[in-house]
């Protein structure tokens, strides 16, 4: 079975002493085909970002989170339109 390889998105954002910070802005993941599904959570102002596979320190980090947060529970159909449901408790990678 092939391992599924999982990404982080970054984007470079300029600081003002003309250095870059790097924003977490996504997540990838590859196919079967081995092509990689991105998935945006934001849009980098000049449209360029860098996939970086995830690492040892990024894999604990989401250990621990889901090891005291516990995995999101899948919720049942609601009658309500879309938006009126509360926002989530996201996990911060």
């Amino acid at each position: 079975m092939l391992q599924k390889r999982t990404f982080k998105v970054l984007a470079a954002i300029p600081k003002r002493d003309g250095g870059h910070w790097w924003m977490r802005c996504g997540a990838g993941h590859t196919n079967k085909d081995d092509s990689i599904n991105v998935y945006l959570d934001a849009v980098p102002r000049d449209l360029k970002f860098t996939l970086r596979e995830l690492d040892e320190e990024d894999l604990r980090r989401r250990e621990a989170y889901r090891a005291t947060h516990g995995e999101p529970a899948a919720s049942p159909p609601s009658d309500s339109p879309p938006g009126d449901s509360p926002p989530s408790d996201s996990p911060p990678f």
